[in-house]
């Protein structure tokens, strides 16, 4: 169970992090280049063999689409960031944990790689997570009424910024997705860790020309905050996963059973802190989407979770 809590608390941490970073002056993408360099130096240090990495055949077509796989890593991560700052942290949150649907999706109909038989109740759950998603991007403006001693208003509006959580939704579904595919497909399941590995040195190597590209011809400047920004970020989001698999392992590989209770928790762990820290306030809307995700991921993950 502790493993379970820290995966939670450092998946948390992650969107606290990055909703800091205006504050602070952080330039978000250069933060999450170096938090790259971080996840790679942490996840070595974590590793108890190196010698897997002589093993690796970094010219084979798993290391090379894995490699590249750490161009989303960077696409999602800057969508989660700009979503938690632009947004909320609960949009944000509300929407990378959605996304689950996605390679639920690709599971059932073409890996069809999943151990169970999807019932009405489990489709159900992947379109209230959909609703749940809407319900979560709206945003109210307060409107005076013409008499004197009524309450002001809530009303629901929709900006430019709904687009945030829904490419995040996207992109987090299509990195999980892949994710799913590649370590089928060319990594054994001991082998998790060298492949996170493997991808964030891609991510780092996309993240670092498109950097470079931004300092010496866009005029952007590396400013030290952000170096530190990132390398602090990386230790959560290296951490998340890491105690995320041992969790796994603690809880016989149960990954249906797992995943759902850490999304619910997720959510609503990130949603308490953000109004603690940040005072930030869901609307009704919000808070139904929020209670609409939690039933969707019981409704989806109902016979693992005994009910």
């Amino acid at each position: 169970m502790l493993y379970f809590l820290l995966a939670v608390l450092f998946t948390v941490a992650l969107y606290l992090i990055m909703r800091s970073y205006p504050k602070y002056q952080v330039n978000s993408f250069h933060a999450v280049v170096f938090n790259y360099y971080s996840c790679v130096v942490t996840g070595l240090v974590l590793t108890p063999d190196l010698k897997a990495f002589g093993e690796v055949q970094w010219s084979s077509q798993g290391t090379i689409l894995t490699l590249a796989l750490g161009t989303l890593f960077v696409i999602a991560f800057m969508s989660i960031g700009m979503t938690a700052q632009k947004v909320s942290v609960t949009a944000a949150s509300l929407a990378g944990n959605m996304s689950l649907v996605i390679p639920v999706l690709f599971g059932l109909f073409i890996f069809k790689n999943t151990n169970k038989a999807f019932t009405f109740l489990n489709y159900t759950g992947l379109v209230i997570a959909l609703a749940a998603l809407a319900l979560g991007v709206i945003q109210t403006k307060t409107k005076s009424t013409s008499f004197e001693h009524d309450q002001p208003l809530e009303v629901p509006v929709l900006s430019y910024a709904w687009l945030l959580p829904v490419f995040t939704f996207l992109a987090s579904g299509t990195n999980n997705t892949l994710i799913n595919y590649l370590t089928m497909q060319y990594y054994r399941p001991e082998q998790t860790t060298l492949f996170m590995i493997i991808a964030c040195s891609g991510a780092i190597l996309i993240g670092t020309m498109l950097l470079l590209y931004k300092v010496f011809f866009g005029g952007e400047k590396l400013l030290l905050r952000s170096v530190v920004g990132g390398l602090i970020l990386g230790v959560p989001n290296f951490l998340s996963l890491y105690f995320l698999l041992l969790a796994l392992g603690s809880f016989g590989n149960s990954a249906a059973f797992v995943f759902p209770i850490y999304n619910i928790l997720s959510m609503l762990v990130s949603s308490l802190a953000a109004w603690i820290l940040y005072k930030e306030k869901l609307n009704n809307l919000n808070r139904l989407g929020l209670a609409l995700a939690v039933v969707a991921i019981i409704l989806i993950s109902y016979q693992e979770l005994g009910l």
